[in-house]
C-alpha cells in the first residue's frame, strides 16, 4: 500500500507542474499589465479629483444661476404693496409687457436684454410664484418642486421622478411696507449639468484606455528590454542542466544595475561550482591512486603469508612489518582528510576563540628545538609583547607545526630553521624559513592543491600524503588570514602566514562570548558542535601534529 501511495504521490508532483505551466505568465507580462493597471489606477484617482473639482464648480455655476433668477423675480414682485394675485404677476413677468413697453416708445431695452425675459427663457429652470398661502399663480412649466414656505433664501438638491434637480425658494417681501406678499420658487433640472458629466465621463473613459494602452505597450517594450539578461541566465540555466561540464556563461552586460550584478554573481557561483566539481573529482581520484597502494601491498603481503610465509620467520616479521607500515599511512591519510573537513566548519564552531599568538610561536619553537636537537632554529621576536588573534589555538598551532615539519622534511645539507615574528599596528606576521631544495616557479602555484607533491617519490619515502599545505591554507584562510610563500631552486623556502591583530576590546568581548555559550551549553546539558570537536582534537602532542611528515609533501 506505501508502495502504490508513492507512486501516486510522484505521479501527482510529476503532474501538479504541468498543471501549473499552463496558466504560467512570462515575467514581461506580469510587468506589462501590472504597470498598465497600477497607471490606469492612479489615472482614475487623479481624473476622479479633476472631475469631482469640475462638477463642483458646475454645481456652484447652476446655484448661482438659480440664485440670480430668484433675486430677479423677486426685484419684479417685490415693488407691489398687497398680496400678489395671478393677473398681476401674470402681467409682470409675461415677455409681452416688455413688446407693448417698446411699442409706446419706452426704452426699457429689447426681450433678450431684460433680465426677467433671460431667466422665464431658460429651457432648464422653471420659475413658480405662490401667494402667502402657497397657493400657484405663476409656472413657466410643469415640472415644478413641492411647495415649502421659507424665511430667507434657500437652494438645495431635491430628487424629483429619480433625477436630482436644483431647487431655489425666496420669500418675496413689499419694498414699500416689509409686508409678505408671497414666494418665488425656481426648480432647475441639471439637463446642462448632467450633460456636461457624460460628456466628462466619456472623455476620461477614452483617455482612460488610450493611457492604459499606450503604457502597456511602453511596459512591454521596456520589459523586454530590461528582462534581456533574465533570459541570458534562464538560457545558461538550461545549458548548465544539460551538460553540468558546460563552459557557457551568462554574457556580459554592458549596463550596469541589479540584473549585470546577478549575471556576474551567477557566473561566479557557475566557475566556483565547476571549481568544485572539478577538484571533486580530481580529489576523488587522489584517494583512490593513494589508498590502491597501500592496500595493493597489504593485500599482497598477506596473500605471500598465506601461501608460504607462515612458517618463514623473516619473511613472517617483513610481511608484519610492512603492512603495519602501510596501515600507519592510511591512518595519516584518514586522519589528514578529517582535518581538512574540519577547517571547512570554523566559521561556524569557532567563531569566538581568542589565542595569544606570541605564546603558541614560542611554544611550537620550544617543541621543535626539543625533537629535533640536530637542527639549529633561531627565533626572531620583533613583537616580544602578547599579540591576540581571533583563531583557534590547536588550529595555529597546527599550522605552524606543518611550516616547521616542511622545513625539517626537505632540509638536507644546511640544517637551519628561522622562525620570525613579527607584527604592524593591523596584522600578525609568522614566517618559516628553510635552506633545503627550494620549489620551482611552476610548482609553486600549485603546493596548495591537495595530494600534489612535488616530487612524488621523495614524498612518499618521507611519508606524505600531500595534504598538509591544504590543510594550513584552508585553516589559514578560514580565520581571515593569508599564507604565501616565496622560494628559489636549490636555495630553501619562506612560508608567511598573516593574521588580523584583536584589540583588546575586542578580544575582551569575544572571551565574554565564549564564556556565556559555554554557561548555556553547560545549563542545557548539550556539549554542541564545537566541544565534540574540542574534545577530538586531531591531535595530542607535538609528535602526533607533525602529521608523520605529511605537510610540505607538497613541496
Amino acid at each position: 500500500m506505501k508502495s502504490i501511495n508513492i507512486e501516486e504521490r510522484d505521479a501527482a508532483e510529476e503532474e501538479e507542474p504541468k498543471q501549473r505551466k499552463g496558466f504560467r505568465f512570462s515575467l514581461k507580462w506580469e510587468w506589462t499589465l501590472s504597470t498598465a493597471f497600477g497607471v490606469l489606477i492612479i489615472f482614475a484617482a487623479i481624473v476622479f479629483l479633476i472631475f469631482s473639482s469640475f462638477m463642483t464648480v458646475l454645481m456652484r455655476q447652476e446655484k448661482t444661476h438659480v440664485a440670480d433668477s430668484l433675486n430677479v423675480v423677486v426685484e419684479r414682485l417685490s415693488n407691489q404693496g398687497v398680496a400678489l394675485t395671478d393677473k398681476q404677476v401674470d402681467q409682470l413677468l409675461r415677455p409681452r409687457n416688455v413688446l407693448a413697453d417698446e411699442t409706446s416708445g419706452s426704452q426699457q431695452g429689447a426681450p433678450y436684454n431684460n433680465a426677467v425675459v433671460t431667466t422665464l427663457a431658460r429651457d432648464s429652470q422653471t420659475v413658480t410664484v405662490y401667494d402667502t398661502e402657497g397657493k400657484a399663480l405663476f409656472s413657466t412649466g410643469d415640472t415644478t418642486a413641492k411647495f415649502k414656505a421659507v424665511d430667507k433664501q434657500h437652494i438645495a438638491v431635491t430628487t424629483l421622478n429619480h433625477r436630482k434637480h436644483l431647487v431655489g425658494r425666496m420669500p418675496i417681501h413689499s419694498k414699500e411696507n416689509d409686508s409678505l406678499l408671497g414666494y418665488v420658487q425656481v426648480t432647475d433640472n441639471l439637463k446642462d449639468y448632467r450633460a456636461t458629466q457624460v460628456k466628462l465621463f466619456q472623455v476620461a473613459i477614452v483617455l482612460g484606455l488610450i493611457a492604459g494602452l499606450a503604457v502597456a505597450i511602453l511596459s512591454y517594450i521596456l520589459a523586454s528590454f530590461l528582462l534581456r539578461p533574465v533570459e541570458a541566465i534562464r538560457e545558461t540555466i538550461h545549458a548548465v542542466r544539460d551538460d553540468p561540464q558546460t563552459d557557457k556563461r551568462v554574457p556580459e552586460i554592458r549596463h550596469t544595475d541589479e540584473l549585470s550584478d546577478l549575471g556576474n554573481l551567477f557566473n561566479g557561483m557557475l566557475d566556483t561550482t565547476q571549481g568544485y566539481m572539478d577538484q571533486q573529482q580530481q580529489f576523488v581520484e587522489d584517494v583512490s591512486h593513494e589508498l590502491r597502494t597501500p592496500v595493493a601491498i597489504i593485500q599482497g603481503h598477506m596473500e605471500m603469508l598465506d601461501r608460504w610465509g607462515k612458517d618463514d620467520p623473516e619473511v613472517l616479521d617483513e610481511s608484519i612489518k610492512a603492512s603495519l607500515q602501510e596501515t600507519k599511512r592510511m591512518k595519516s591519510l584518514v586522519q589528514e582528510m578529517l582535518d581538512l573537513q574540519r577547517a571547512e566548519q570554523i566559521e561556524v564552531n569557532y567563531t569566538n576563540e581568542v589565542t595569544d599568538v606570541s605564546e603558541v610561536v614560542q611554544q611550537v619553537y620550544d617543541n621543535f628545538k626539543m625533537i629535533h636537537p640536530d637542527f639549529v632554529f633561531i627565533l626572531d621576536d620583533d613583537v616580544q609583547r602578547p599579540v591576540q588573534a581571533q583563531v583557534y589555538r590547536n588550529h595555529l598551532e597546527q599550522i605552524l607545526i606543518i611550516l616547521l615539519d616542511n622545513a625539517v622534511k626537505y632540509t638536507q645539507t644546511r640544517k637551519e630553521i628561522h622562525l620570525t615574528f613579527e607584527s604592524d599596528s593591523r596584522n600578525v606576521e609568522v614566517a618559516v624559513q628553510d635552506f633545503g631544495e627550494g620549489i620551482s616557479q611552476e610548482n609553486r602555484d600549485r603546493v596548495f592543491n591537495r595530494f600534489y607533491r612535488v616530487d612524488k617519490a621523495r614524498s612518499r619515502t618521507k611519508g606524505g600524503n600531500g595534504l598538509g599545505l591544504a590543510i594550513a591554507k584552508r585553516l589559514i584562510e578560514a580565520y581571515h588570514g593569508k599564507i604565501t610563500i616565496e622560494s628559489a631552486v636549490g636555495y630553501g623556502s619562506v612560508f608567511r602566514i598573516s593574521l588580523p591583530i584583536l584589540s583588546d576590546e575586542d578580544a575582551r568581548i569575544l572571551n565574554e562570548k565564549k564564556e556565556r555559550a559555554q554557561a548555556e551549553a553547560n545549563d542545557t546539558g548539550i556539549p554542541g558542535i564545537k566541544s565534540a570537536l574540542l574534545e577530538d582534537s586531531p591531535h595530542d602532542d607535538v609528535a602526533d601534529n607533525t602529521n608523520d611528515g605529511d605537510s610540505k609533501d607538497s613541496k
